[in-house]
């Protein structure tokens, strides 16, 4: 079990991965050494990588979806390596209740989103496929983010 003080740097990090430890030695009265200590020693356990949410829309990347896909079980293995090797997938999950896959697509428009459909039911056996899309961002990564609802959570 983490200790209450990694827990508040992993808030502030996922709040503002970009913010100085010295900036958040001050907000959580930690010592930046403690910080720096915590910082490497969860970087090789915890934090699975640092990145950058990005507005794809703002690059010309206006059509999202989340499309839920099953296959044959001797189709999964496949299905599985190109998802994960397509440009256009930016998330793919393992799930269950009836699908094997559900992948987020960013695409430039619908028709390409359609096309990549359409290609998917060419190349691959689907038992399955919901395709929802994305009209707006309501709330995104922000579990753990909010330092102010920490004692709630720690208990």
């Amino acid at each position: 079990m983490l200790k209450k003080s990694d827990i508040l740097l992993l808030t502030f990090l996922r709040q503002d991965s970009r913010q100085t430890l010295t900036r958040i030695s001050k907000k959580t009265r930690i010592p930046i050494s403690t910080l720096y200590d915590k910082l490497k020693q969860h970087e090789k356990s915890l934090i699975l990588k640092h990145t950058t949410l990005i507005d794809f829309s703002k690059l010309g990347y206006n059509s999202r979806a989340k499309i839920m896909l099953s296959t044959p079980r001797e189709e999964r293995s496949k299905l599985r390596s190109f998802l994960r090797e397509h440009s256009s997938i930016n998330s793919l999950f393992k799930i269950n209740n009836g699908y094997d896959f559900l992948a987020e697509g960013v695409f430039e428009n619908v028709k390409e989103l359609e096309d990549f459909m359409e290609m998917l039911e060419e190349k691959f056996s689907l038992q399955e496929k919901k395709v929802f899309y994305v009209i707006e961002d309501v709330k995104r990564e922000s579990f753990l983010a909010r330092p102010e609802l920490l004692p709630q959570m720690v208990g």
